[in-house]
């Protein structure tokens, strides 16, 4: 009989604030911090520290590396360490669009003013230009030789181009007119990171790189825009005059756009991390590769003005004092020219409590910017250590510049969950790290209490669930009391790191293994304690015997029925020795390497060791026989926990996945991925309810049992299906090698996938993609059998004669796929075009990439009626052009489609008229409603104008009036 199971599935994923592959952002309003958290993303509200959403894709599994907030702040653009950029709604929290384009790790996003574009840039070394509104991709740029680390848009002054900065040291200028790179400047010696221009007028930039400057350029907008040619070869950007006019090839030289303006002076010597400009364009923030966020200023033409009259005046004072100043002094006092330093001054820095790995300005205005102060900014600091902290920078402040506004730490460790312990009733969980240890509700998943603590490497609750013990790396055994939130107690147990500790089955004390050799027995007892309480004993842990062992211990575990002791040491043997006298009773030997972890079942009958050799050994404690070792892991197995009254046993290891296994029958009934770090600790609910683990990634997550039963073989068919579609989708891309990748590709494939070139496709396939194309090659196939039966039946109607006879004639039987969309009275090219509408707008044309000639010809068929019955026109003249441009040539040398293509030509040009007429009329209603609007704005602006005026006026007599009253008394 075929045995069923039951799925597991990923129920809750807490414990991150902010990942560190990708930055925070703020909201639109400063309320809220948007931080990555690993594969999602959280939305946390700054001045509470309260978690308020989290934005989550169920089909997604893979890390968030960038993020970037919409210019109106209504959408999120988030990329992804898989390639995929996904939009999200602030408001509704669901994701709009999914772009699938880059082949690795999305490493930079910027939208354009207007948020229809944009661009992102990836490790791949592409950028690719999206349109949001039409949810497509535009084209890929192709010339970097490494990762691009940050791209922004370039709109004003008539431009219309995008620059990039990657690893290379290359920061490159592309006109998105022609679709090529324009000038290419040499910015800095080492990678550059971080790049930024100013949003008012968007002629200064600012770029940061590995060599630790801050530069700062002019961009000549006329120039860039009249750069229709591709530029020559890469020349200096202006570090070292160069006289040189002619190329090596004969070529002039071209005038340069960008031109270097200086450098500016920064406290940090680290690289640059993060470049920002604030909104008002007035400040500079940059960050590097510390605990330092360096604020400057940009002085405006009236601030440049006094400052060189004051340094003007101060020369002069100078001057004055030394004796015989020539003509020729007075006149170099005269030619004073300020510096980048004196234009952009460093005026104010923020220290964080631990490395910044991002930083955002606040998108809401200054406050108390008035009378000549400068008010005060927020920013938000997204640190290393998975807090964010939110400060605010007070320029008129001169003893202390900054301060802090309000953090998130407590619904997270600062470093990985070493480990993690399930109490007896399920409902609280302990997890430990280097500096601390935290409490959670299991079900509602808040942190409940926070305690500082030795670094932990094992933990348990006492009996009754008030008290926990954890073992540390120094070698102590730390009691807490959770209801007074303190450590009562702070035992020196070993000489060496304690690895193991568990409490004895009959609950009345505990044993722990250490590094030292020494496996020591506790029992668990009541002193009285006046510090602690006068009326109430605290709990302490008594030292009763010790056991000397031939090596370092790893791990102790007792048998549920308190009959056997199993000790594992570091010579890769697992000791059984009698409980009550200690006596030798087994070993068990076969592993290569050490046993990092071991569990014995409920039923004291097997025994599950999981070793560093990457192997599980299942034991029977009879014999010591082995039953079966299984290769498990393709790293080291950290932890295995049998499920209460079962044979069925969980496994965690360094390859960041969760097994679950039939100890019985020696199977794997399935995998739980999701961590993207090392799994250091695994805790199992007494009855499998939920499995929950702790990872180097500071997540920790609970995997809830389902009531979805399924079969092993249906498990295996579903795991070989996801790695088929995941080779074809690497397959079809095989060929679209980037720019500098190496990679050996002939010359006729070159021209194919288009790698020779600064331009490219924007897409990629995927299992998505490909499925789609499927889905349409099924619903022509099913057109084609309808189509001829309907014709068939008109046929037999007409040959009837009368109309009684015509009635009598059967209609011909629907197909199932027809009758399963629940539109039965779907026309067969009504059939097609609700299949089509059904693929994303973004998937469109990769999908079309997989149908063969054949389909293509009946796709024109049906295109021709979805013309002539105006069915949705933009979706037709869509897929048409995407069609006709993927096979112009095929398509013009077959003959038998000629008369086809005149009819959608003259037809398509009738349909698209009259739908130009209606948005050109719609577009002039817009106009006039928004002049009317400016209008009523500027009319509104004179009569507050003119009541502003009038009463001062009258507040300017009343004054005057009671002043003479004064004078009068």
């Amino acid at each position: 009989m075929v045995k069923l199971y039951l799925r597991y599935r990923l129920a809750a994923s807490f414990g991150v604030v902010a990942s560190g592959a990708a930055n925070s952002v703020f909201d639109k309003d400063a309320k809220h911090a948007i931080t990555p958290a690993l594969e999602d993303v959280n939305i946390w509200d700054v001045r509470k520290g309260t978690l308020v959403r989290t934005w989550h894709d169920e089909g997604n599994k893979a890390e968030v590396t960038c993020l970037t907030r919409s210019p109106a702040g209504e959408a999120v653009a988030v990329g992804y360490a898989d390639g995929s950029i996904r939009i999200w709604d602030t408001n509704s929290g669901e994701t709009t669009v999914t772009f699938n384009g880059h082949r690795s790790a999305v490493t930079a996003l910027a939208y354009d003013p207007l948020g229809a574009r944009l661009v992102s840039g990836s490790k791949d070394t592409d950028l690719i230009v999206w349109d949001v509104v039409a949810e497509a991709g535009m084209f890929r740029l192709r010339g970097h030789k490494d990762q691009v680390t940050t791209v922004r848009f370039l709109t004003k002054s008539g431009m219309d181009h995008v620059v990039s900065g990657s690893k290379d040291t290359l920061v490159k200028f592309w006109d998105l007119s022609t679709q090529h790179c324009v000038e290419t400047v040499i910015a800095h010696r080492g990678e550059v990171w971080a790049l930024d221009v100013s949003p008012m007028d968007e002629m200064m930039m600012f770029t940061g790189a590995a060599d630790g400057e801050v530069r700062v350029w002019k961009i000549d907008p006329a120039v860039l825009s009249a750069k229709l040619d591709p530029a020559g070869d890469t020349i200096d950007s202006g570090w070292a005059d160069s006289a040189i006019s002619v190329n090596e090839d004969g070529t002039p030289v071209m005038k340069r756009a960008v031109v270097s303006y200086g450098t500016l002076e920064r406290q940090s010597k680290e690289r640059v991390v993060t470049l920002r400009v604030h909104p008002s364009g007035r400040y500079v923030g940059a960050q590097g590769a510390d605990k330092l966020v360096e604020m400057y200023r940009v002085r405006t033409e009236d601030e440049m003005k006094k400052k060189l009259a004051r340094l003007r005046k101060r020369q002069n004072e100078k001057k004055k004092q030394k004796a015989g100043a020539t003509k020729s002094e007075e006149q170099e006092s005269e030619e004073l020219v300020l510096t980048v330093a004196d234009e952009i001054p460093r005026v104010a820095h923020v220290r964080c409590s631990a490395k910044v790995r991002s930083f955002d300005f606040s998108p809401a205005k200054i406050t108390g910017a008035s009378n000549g102060k400068e008010g005060s900014l927020q920013i938000l600091c997204a640190l290393s250590n998975n807090t964010v902290e939110v400060h605010a920078i007070e320029f008129d402040n001169k003893e202390q510049h900054s301060r802090l506004v309000s953090g998130i730490d407590i619904p997270g460790h600062r470093s990985d969950v070493r480990t993690l312990a399930l109490s007896t009733d399920d409902e609280l969980l302990v997890t430990g790290s280097s500096d601390l240890i935290k409490v959670w509700n299991v079900y509602s998943r808040q942190c409940l209490k926070t305690l500082p603590s030795g670094y932990a490497l094992c933990c348990e609750f006492l009996p009754g669930n008030a008290f926990v013990v954890i073992g540390t790396k120094t070698g102590e055994l730390q009691l807490f009391d959770l209801a007074r939130s303190a450590m009562i107690e702070n035992i020196k147990a070993h000489d060496g790191p304690v690895w193991s500790l568990h409490v004895r089955p009959d609950k009345k004390g505990l044993t722990t293994g250490s590094q030292d050799k020494d496996v020591k027995f506790w029992d668990l007892a009541f002193v009285e304690d006046p510090e602690y309480s006068r009326v109430q004993k605290r709990p302490t842990l008594v030292h009763t015997r010790t056991l000397k062992m031939s090596d370092d211990v790893l791990c102790v575990r007792h048998s549920p029925d308190g009959r056997l002791l199993a000790v594992s040491l570091l010579d890769s043997t697992v000791k059984i020795l009698y409980a009550d006298t200690l006596k030798f009773f087994l070993s068990l030997y076969g592993h290569k390497l050490p046993v990092m972890s071991m569990d014995i079942s409920s039923d004291s009958t097997l025994i599950a060791t999981g070793s560093s050799d990457k192997t599980i050994k299942l034991w029977g404690l009879d014999f010591g026989d082995c039953h079966k070792s299984l290769f498990a892991h393709q790293d080291s197995v950290m932890g295995v926990r049998f499920v209460f009254g079962t044979h069925y046993l969980f496994s965690i290891g360094k390859d960041r996945i969760v097994k679950y296994w039939d100890a019985d029958k020696f199977e794997l009934i399935m995998k739980l991925e999701s961590h993207h770090g090392e799994i250091w600790g695994l805790a199992v609910a007494k009855y499998g309810n939920f499995v929950v683990t702790g990872s180097h990634d500071r997540s920790i997550r609970v995997w809830e049992k389902t009531d979805d039963q399924f079969m092993l073989e249906e498990e295996r068919e579903r795991e070989q299906e996801e790695l088929y579609e995941q080779n074809a989708a690497q397959d079809a891309d095989r060929y679209d090698a980037p720019i500098g990748s190496g990679a050996d590709v002939d010359d006729e494939l070159k021209q194919q996938s288009g790698t020779n070139t600064e331009v490219a496709a924007a897409g990629k396939s995927t299992a998505e993609t490909l499925k789609a194309g499927e889905r349409i090659i099924e619903a022509l196939d099913v057109w084609e059998e309808e189509r001829r039966n309907f014709d068939q039946y008109e046929r037999m109607k007409k040959a009837a004669g009368s109309a009684a006879a015509a009635a009598e004639v059967p209609a011909p039987p629907r197909s199932p796929f027809v009758l399963a969309t629940g539109k039965p009275d779907l026309t067969p090219e009504q059939f097609v075009l609700f299949v089509a509408q059904k693929v994303k707008a973004a998937e469109m044309e990769e999908a079309l990439l997989v149908l063969p000639f054949s389909k293509v010809v009946m796709l024109l068929k049906n295109i021709v009626v979805w013309i002539e019955k105006k069915w949705s026109p933009a979706l037709t003249s869509r897929i048409l052009f995407i069609l006709l441009r993927t096979h112009h040539h095929q398509l013009v040398s077959t003959a038998t489609l000629r008369p086809t293509l005149a009819r959608i030509r003259t037809t398509l040009r009738t349909l698209l008229k009259t739908d130009r007429d209606q948005v050109g009329f719609n577009l002039a209603g817009l106009r006039f409603v928004r002049a009317r609007i400016a209008d009523q704005a500027v009319h509104d602006f004179y009569i507050d104008d003119t009541t502003t005026t009038a009463a001062a006026e009258i507040t300017d007599q009343r004054q005057g009036d009671s002043g003479k009253r004064k004078r009068r008394q």
